[in-house]
């Protein structure tokens, strides 16, 4: 499973010419933690170039609230439903402070068109994201949500964590609630995978805060999720 992208965002991948020329198309906007940048539904008139913080990718589903990313600075949003004019398959909310920059829909549009490289990166992204929204809904059927769980911190420490004192802290302010919705499980359920791992001494926990003191466990335990898609496969989820 894969709740991060890449790990060069799309805005590195630029040019520093192309990066000032989109940034120059749209105007900035700050978010408070948990506003709305983009509602599901929602036309696609524009796109977020989220430039510092992070953000939250959810869709509605018949059991609830699903988280299928995470996004953060040099990442864009919304670009999908700004590209085919249908309506926006997600809601994107801030998870803590977020500074971006909008883009009207038009203008990206025609900032692609004269930059072919750049609309390749785009659309390499939208499959990357495409294919593990596929692989997500494989591992939701086939691993469990202790697995699930230990797949999520893994890849959150390796990607978002900082050293504190030999364990790895999770310092993204991600509550029960959001862990639960990043696994497709209920509150219950993850707080009940939290405390059989606490019980192992594998995880502390404290409000909006998780310390992983060894990682390799975690990584064994959580393959059966990452196996449950295709080999090898790590996407993003789907923006």
């Amino acid at each position: 499973m894969g709740l991060l992208g890449d790990r060069k965002v799309l805005m590195e991948r630029l040019s520093s010419a192309d990066r000032q020329s989109l940034l120059s198309l749209g105007r900035p906007r700050t978010y408070a933690a948990q506003e709305v940048l983009l509602r599901e539904g929602d036309s696609g008139g524009f796109i977020v170039v989220i430039t510092r913080g992070w953000c939250t990718v959810r869709r509605s589903t018949e059991r609830g609230t699903l988280i299928l990313a995470l996004r953060q600075a040099g990442e864009l949003v919304g670009e999908m439903a700004a590209l085919d004019g249908r309506a926006r398959s997600a809601t994107v909310a801030a998870l803590g402070p977020v500074q971006a920059v909008l883009v009207p829909g038009d203008r990206f549009r025609s900032f692609l068109a004269a930059r072919p490289y750049a609309t390749g990166l785009v659309m390499s992204q939208l499959i990357a994201r495409l294919r593990s929204a596929d692989d997500e809904r494989s591992a939701l059927a086939s691993a469990t949500v202790l697995e699930r769980l230990a797949g999520r911190l893994v890849e959150l420490a390796e990607r978002a964590g900082t050293d504190q004192g030999g364990a790895v802290a999770i310092r993204l302010p991600l509550s029960q609630s959001d862990l639960a919705a990043a696994v497709g499980a209920t509150r219950e359920a993850v707080a009940k995978a939290l405390r059989l791992l606490r019980d192992e001494g594998l995880v502390t926990t404290a409000p909006r805060a998780i310390a992983i003191a060894d990682l390799e466990p975690l990584r064994l335990l959580g393959g059966a999720a990452g196996e449950a898609g295709e080999p090898g496969a790590a996407g993003g989820g789907r923006a």
